[in-house]
Protein backbone atom coordinates (compact mmCIF):
# COMPACT_ATOMS: atom_id res chain seq x y z
CA UNK A 1 0.00 0.00 0.00
CA UNK A 2 1.46 3.78 -0.85
CA UNK A 3 2.65 5.97 2.11
CA UNK A 4 0.40 8.81 2.15
CA UNK A 5 2.81 10.45 4.59
CA UNK A 6 5.96 10.06 5.93
CA UNK A 7 7.84 12.41 8.51
CA UNK A 8 11.71 11.61 8.33
CA UNK A 9 13.72 13.09 11.33
CA UNK A 10 11.12 15.67 11.83
CA UNK A 11 11.90 18.80 14.23
CA UNK A 12 10.21 21.99 14.87
CA UNK A 13 12.15 24.43 16.99
CA UNK A 14 10.81 27.26 19.21
CA UNK A 15 14.13 29.04 19.97
CA UNK A 16 14.83 26.95 23.22
CA UNK A 17 11.82 24.78 22.58
CA UNK A 18 11.83 21.68 21.10
CA UNK A 19 7.81 21.13 19.86
CA UNK A 20 8.51 18.09 17.81
CA UNK A 21 12.29 16.30 18.25
CA UNK A 22 13.22 14.17 15.78
CA UNK A 23 9.60 12.36 14.74
CA UNK A 24 9.60 9.20 11.92
CA UNK A 25 6.43 8.64 11.02
CA UNK A 26 4.76 6.54 8.06
CA UNK A 27 0.51 7.29 7.47
CA UNK A 28 -0.68 4.78 5.04
CA UNK A 29 -2.67 5.58 1.86
CA UNK A 30 -6.41 5.19 3.12
CA UNK A 31 -5.95 4.92 6.82
CA UNK A 32 -7.88 6.83 9.42
CA UNK A 33 -4.90 7.38 11.66
CA UNK A 34 -4.60 9.38 15.34
CA UNK A 35 -2.21 11.56 16.50
CA UNK A 36 -2.76 11.19 20.83
CA UNK A 37 -1.12 13.20 23.34
CA UNK A 38 -1.34 15.57 26.47
CA UNK A 39 -1.42 19.27 25.43
CA UNK A 40 1.67 20.41 24.21
CA UNK A 41 3.01 17.07 23.22
CA UNK A 42 3.78 17.76 19.73
CA UNK A 43 0.48 16.45 17.67
CA UNK A 44 -0.66 19.48 16.55
CA UNK A 45 2.52 21.06 15.16
CA UNK A 46 3.09 17.90 13.11
CA UNK A 47 -0.50 18.06 12.02
CA UNK A 48 0.39 21.77 10.98
CA UNK A 49 3.61 21.02 9.59
CA UNK A 50 1.99 18.28 6.77
CA UNK A 51 -0.71 20.79 6.46
CA UNK A 52 2.03 23.35 5.50
CA UNK A 53 1.08 26.11 7.97
CA UNK A 54 4.30 25.97 9.73
CA UNK A 55 7.31 24.33 8.70
CA UNK A 56 10.00 21.85 10.19
CA UNK A 57 13.36 23.01 11.78
CA UNK A 58 14.90 19.99 10.17
CA UNK A 59 13.87 16.78 8.44
CA UNK A 60 11.60 15.99 5.58
CA UNK A 61 7.98 15.90 5.06
CA UNK A 62 6.66 14.13 1.79
CA UNK A 63 3.09 13.12 0.67
CA UNK A 64 2.69 10.85 -1.37
CA UNK A 65 6.30 9.98 -2.21
CA UNK A 66 6.80 13.83 -3.09
CA UNK A 67 8.77 16.13 -1.06
CA UNK A 68 6.15 19.04 0.45
CA UNK A 69 8.74 21.40 2.60
CA UNK A 70 8.74 24.62 1.29
CA UNK A 71 5.53 24.20 -0.86
CA UNK A 72 2.41 26.04 0.23
CA UNK A 73 -0.65 25.18 1.83
CA UNK A 74 -2.65 25.85 -1.26
CA UNK A 75 -0.25 22.96 -3.33
CA UNK A 76 -0.75 20.51 -1.54
CA UNK A 77 -3.60 18.08 -1.59
CA UNK A 78 -5.07 18.30 1.68
CA UNK A 79 -7.70 19.74 3.68
CA UNK A 80 -7.71 20.73 7.53
CA UNK A 81 -10.74 20.65 9.73
CA UNK A 82 -10.31 22.82 12.56
CA UNK A 83 -11.95 22.36 16.36
CA UNK A 84 -13.64 25.73 15.92
CA UNK A 85 -15.03 25.56 12.63
CA UNK A 86 -13.62 28.54 11.37
CA UNK A 87 -17.10 29.15 9.53
CA UNK A 88 -17.49 32.62 7.86
CA UNK A 89 -21.23 33.81 9.94
CA UNK A 90 -22.31 36.84 7.09
CA UNK A 91 -22.59 33.64 3.99
CA UNK A 92 -25.03 30.80 4.29
CA UNK A 93 -24.10 27.30 4.77
CA UNK A 94 -23.91 26.66 0.76
CA UNK A 95 -21.42 29.50 0.42
CA UNK A 96 -19.17 28.56 3.13
CA UNK A 97 -19.08 25.02 1.42
CA UNK A 98 -17.91 26.23 -1.91
CA UNK A 99 -15.94 28.76 -0.73
CA UNK A 100 -12.52 27.14 -1.59
CA UNK A 101 -13.93 26.67 -4.69
CA UNK A 102 -14.77 29.88 -5.35
CA UNK A 103 -11.37 30.66 -4.46
CA UNK A 104 -9.69 28.61 -7.50
CA UNK A 105 -12.35 30.14 -9.94
CA UNK A 106 -14.86 27.45 -10.21
CA UNK A 107 -18.27 28.55 -11.60
CA UNK A 108 -21.15 29.22 -9.59
CA UNK A 109 -22.91 26.64 -10.84
CA UNK A 110 -20.89 24.30 -10.59
CA UNK A 111 -19.55 24.95 -7.39
CA UNK A 112 -22.80 25.41 -6.15
CA UNK A 113 -23.82 21.40 -7.28
CA UNK A 114 -21.00 20.33 -5.64
CA UNK A 115 -21.10 22.17 -2.14
CA UNK A 116 -24.80 20.19 -2.34
CA UNK A 117 -23.18 16.85 -3.18
CA UNK A 118 -20.75 17.61 0.16
CA UNK A 119 -23.82 18.25 2.05
CA UNK A 120 -25.23 15.23 1.00
CA UNK A 121 -22.34 13.53 2.29
CA UNK A 122 -22.75 14.98 5.83
CA UNK A 123 -26.23 14.10 6.20
CA UNK A 124 -26.84 17.53 5.46
CA UNK A 125 -28.58 18.28 2.52
CA UNK A 126 -31.69 20.99 1.97
CA UNK A 127 -29.44 23.31 4.89
CA UNK A 128 -27.68 25.26 2.09
CA UNK A 129 -29.35 28.37 2.78
CA UNK A 130 -29.15 28.37 6.29
CA UNK A 131 -26.87 30.76 8.28
CA UNK A 132 -24.03 28.89 10.74
CA UNK A 133 -25.94 30.98 13.22
CA UNK A 134 -28.97 28.64 12.24
CA UNK A 135 -27.20 25.59 13.40
CA UNK A 136 -26.46 22.94 16.27
CA UNK A 137 -22.81 22.13 16.77
CA UNK A 138 -22.94 19.18 15.23
CA UNK A 139 -24.78 20.48 12.67
CA UNK A 140 -21.48 23.46 12.21
CA UNK A 141 -19.27 20.43 12.41
CA UNK A 142 -20.71 18.92 9.24
CA UNK A 143 -19.96 21.83 7.79
CA UNK A 144 -17.00 22.16 8.01
CA UNK A 145 -16.42 18.43 7.07
CA UNK A 146 -18.21 19.20 3.64
CA UNK A 147 -16.40 22.51 3.05
CA UNK A 148 -12.91 20.30 3.11
CA UNK A 149 -14.32 17.46 1.46
CA UNK A 150 -16.02 19.26 -1.08
CA UNK A 151 -11.99 19.82 -2.83
CA UNK A 152 -11.28 16.19 -2.63
CA UNK A 153 -8.25 16.17 -1.01
CA UNK A 154 -6.65 12.90 -0.69
CA UNK A 155 -5.92 13.69 3.34
CA UNK A 156 -8.22 15.22 5.60
CA UNK A 157 -6.54 16.42 8.69
CA UNK A 158 -8.46 16.66 11.03
CA UNK A 159 -7.42 19.11 14.26
CA UNK A 160 -9.84 18.28 17.47
CA UNK A 161 -12.89 18.55 15.86
CA UNK A 162 -15.26 17.41 18.16
CA UNK A 163 -13.95 18.75 21.14
CA UNK A 164 -16.42 21.57 21.23
CA UNK A 165 -19.07 19.02 21.02
CA UNK A 166 -21.04 17.07 24.38
CA UNK A 167 -20.57 13.84 25.22
CA UNK A 168 -23.51 11.57 23.62
CA UNK A 169 -23.18 14.41 20.13
CA UNK A 170 -19.48 13.27 20.51
CA UNK A 171 -19.76 9.55 20.24
CA UNK A 172 -22.58 10.19 17.29
CA UNK A 173 -19.90 11.99 15.32
CA UNK A 174 -17.32 9.16 16.17
CA UNK A 175 -19.30 6.57 14.27
CA UNK A 176 -20.16 9.32 11.70
CA UNK A 177 -16.47 9.57 10.85
CA UNK A 178 -15.81 6.29 10.83
CA UNK A 179 -18.12 5.52 8.35
CA UNK A 180 -17.39 8.41 6.40
CA UNK A 181 -13.95 7.58 5.90
CA UNK A 182 -14.51 3.91 4.79
CA UNK A 183 -17.32 5.38 2.16
CA UNK A 184 -14.74 7.89 0.77
CA UNK A 185 -11.54 5.92 1.30
CA UNK A 186 -9.07 8.72 1.71
CA UNK A 187 -6.33 9.47 4.59
CA UNK A 188 -8.04 10.72 7.41
CA UNK A 189 -5.49 12.51 10.18
CA UNK A 190 -6.87 12.91 13.21
CA UNK A 191 -5.53 14.59 15.98
CA UNK A 192 -6.75 14.09 19.73
CA UNK A 193 -5.88 14.31 23.65
CA UNK A 194 -9.00 12.04 24.28
CA UNK A 195 -7.82 8.51 23.87
CA UNK A 196 -11.07 7.28 24.21
CA UNK A 197 -11.47 8.76 20.31
CA UNK A 198 -8.43 7.26 18.82
CA UNK A 199 -9.50 4.12 20.33
CA UNK A 200 -12.49 3.56 19.28
CA UNK A 201 -11.95 5.80 15.54
CA UNK A 202 -8.33 5.10 14.32
CA UNK A 203 -6.81 2.11 12.60
CA UNK A 204 -3.43 3.07 13.85
CA UNK A 205 -2.39 5.73 16.91
CA UNK A 206 0.70 7.68 17.21
CA UNK A 207 1.25 9.04 20.84
CA UNK A 208 3.00 11.85 21.48
CA UNK A 209 4.97 13.03 24.87
CA UNK A 210 7.19 15.71 24.98
CA UNK A 211 7.63 16.14 21.32
CA UNK A 212 8.39 12.77 20.69
CA UNK A 213 6.88 9.80 19.22
CA UNK A 214 6.89 7.26 21.79
CA UNK A 215 4.64 4.77 20.36
CA UNK A 216 2.70 3.11 16.82
CA UNK A 217 0.33 0.87 17.07
CA UNK A 218 -3.14 -0.70 16.57
CA UNK A 219 -5.24 0.26 19.10
CA UNK A 220 -5.50 -3.42 20.43
CA UNK A 221 -1.53 -3.04 20.71
CA UNK A 222 -1.38 0.21 22.25
CA UNK A 223 -4.15 -0.72 24.68
CA UNK A 224 -2.77 -4.28 25.90
CA UNK A 225 0.74 -3.58 25.05
CA UNK A 226 2.18 -0.36 26.16
CA UNK A 227 5.54 0.12 25.68
CA UNK A 228 6.40 2.66 28.72
CA UNK A 229 4.96 3.64 31.97
CA UNK A 230 3.80 7.03 30.29
CA UNK A 231 1.76 5.13 27.65
CA UNK A 232 0.14 2.78 29.90
CA UNK A 233 -0.74 6.07 32.14
CA UNK A 234 -2.18 7.66 29.39
CA UNK A 235 -3.77 5.10 27.50
CA UNK A 236 -7.22 3.92 29.58
CA UNK A 237 -7.08 3.19 33.10
CA UNK A 238 -4.28 0.73 34.15
CA UNK A 239 -2.40 -0.33 37.37
CA UNK A 240 1.31 0.61 37.72
CA UNK A 241 2.89 -2.23 39.75
CA UNK A 242 6.46 -0.96 40.87
CA UNK A 243 8.97 -3.19 39.89
CA UNK A 244 10.05 -4.33 43.16
CA UNK A 245 6.40 -5.72 43.06
CA UNK A 246 6.71 -7.05 39.66
CA UNK A 247 9.60 -8.21 40.12
CA UNK A 248 8.21 -10.74 42.68
CA UNK A 249 5.47 -11.56 40.24
CA UNK A 250 6.83 -12.17 37.12
CA UNK A 251 10.85 -12.15 37.77
CA UNK A 252 11.63 -9.31 35.60
CA UNK A 253 13.42 -6.06 37.31
CA UNK A 254 10.56 -3.68 35.85
CA UNK A 255 7.50 -1.70 36.24
CA UNK A 256 4.47 -3.51 34.92
CA UNK A 257 0.85 -2.82 33.36
CA UNK A 258 -1.99 -4.62 34.50
CA UNK A 259 -5.28 -3.42 33.21
CA UNK A 260 -8.25 -3.31 35.93
CA UNK A 261 -10.63 -5.43 34.14
CA UNK A 262 -7.73 -7.93 34.03
CA UNK A 263 -7.96 -8.68 37.43
CA UNK A 264 -10.73 -11.31 38.84
CA UNK A 265 -12.44 -12.57 42.31
CA UNK A 266 -10.90 -15.98 43.26
CA UNK A 267 -11.92 -18.34 45.82
CA UNK A 268 -8.60 -19.61 46.22
CA UNK A 269 -5.24 -19.52 44.96
CA UNK A 270 -3.99 -16.18 43.82
CA UNK A 271 -2.88 -13.28 46.02
CA UNK A 272 -4.08 -11.64 49.13
CA UNK A 273 -5.82 -8.27 49.25
CA UNK A 274 -7.74 -6.57 50.86
CA UNK A 275 -10.90 -4.37 49.88
CA UNK A 276 -10.49 -0.38 50.63
CA UNK A 277 -13.35 1.37 48.69
CA UNK A 278 -15.82 0.69 45.44
CA UNK A 279 -16.96 3.16 43.14
CA UNK A 280 -20.32 2.34 41.34
CA UNK A 281 -20.25 2.97 37.49
CA UNK A 282 -23.22 1.79 36.15
CA UNK A 283 -22.78 -1.11 33.61
CA UNK A 284 -19.46 -1.90 35.95
CA UNK A 285 -18.34 -1.34 39.68
CA UNK A 286 -14.36 -0.53 40.23
CA UNK A 287 -12.90 -1.81 43.56
CA UNK A 288 -10.04 -0.46 45.09
CA UNK A 289 -8.07 -3.02 46.71
CA UNK A 290 -4.52 -3.12 48.24
CA UNK A 291 -2.39 -5.96 47.34
CA UNK A 292 1.29 -6.47 49.16
CA UNK A 293 1.21 -2.41 49.94
CA UNK A 294 0.24 -1.26 46.38
CA UNK A 295 -3.01 0.24 45.29
CA UNK A 296 -4.96 -1.79 42.63
CA UNK A 297 -8.24 -1.12 40.74
CA UNK A 298 -10.08 -3.96 39.88
CA UNK A 299 -13.06 -3.39 37.24
CA UNK A 300 -16.02 -6.00 37.90
CA UNK A 301 -19.26 -6.22 35.73
CA UNK A 302 -22.23 -4.69 38.38
CA UNK A 303 -24.20 -7.66 38.53
CA UNK A 304 -21.63 -9.36 40.03
CA UNK A 305 -21.65 -9.33 44.10
CA UNK A 306 -18.66 -7.33 45.28
CA UNK A 307 -17.64 -7.93 48.54
CA UNK A 308 -17.58 -4.86 51.22
CA UNK A 309 -14.99 -2.40 52.17
CA UNK A 310 -12.75 -4.10 54.76
CA UNK A 311 -13.59 -7.72 53.08
CA UNK A 312 -10.07 -10.04 52.74
CA UNK A 313 -9.92 -11.13 49.22
CA UNK A 314 -8.02 -13.18 46.86
CA UNK A 315 -7.46 -11.85 42.95
CA UNK A 316 -6.07 -13.31 40.49
CA UNK A 317 -4.87 -12.54 36.44
CA UNK A 318 -3.71 -14.40 33.48
CA UNK A 319 0.19 -14.50 33.10
CA UNK A 320 0.14 -12.21 30.00
CA UNK A 321 -2.43 -9.55 31.62
CA UNK A 322 1.33 -8.62 33.56
CA UNK A 323 2.90 -6.69 30.46
CA UNK A 324 6.03 -5.03 31.70
CA UNK A 325 7.24 -1.62 30.55
CA UNK A 326 10.55 0.86 30.02
CA UNK A 327 10.40 3.47 32.36
CA UNK A 328 11.33 6.26 30.12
Amino acid sequence: MQVAVKLSGVSRHFEEVRAVDEVDLEIAEGEFFAMLGPSGSGKTTCLRMIAGFDHPSSGEISLFGQSVVGVPPYRRNVNTVFQDYALFPHLDVAANVAYGLMIRGVDKATRMRQAEEALSLVRLSGYGKRKPSQLSGGQRQRVALARALVNKPRILLLDEPLGALDLKLREQMQEELKELQRSLGITFVFVTHDQGEALSMADRIAIFNLGKLVQTGTPTEIYHHPRNLFVADFVGSSNILPASLASKLNGRESPASLRPEAIRIVGEGGHPATVLGQSFLGATRRLTVEMDGTRLNVLLPNQVDTPPVGAEIRIAWDNESLHPLEEV
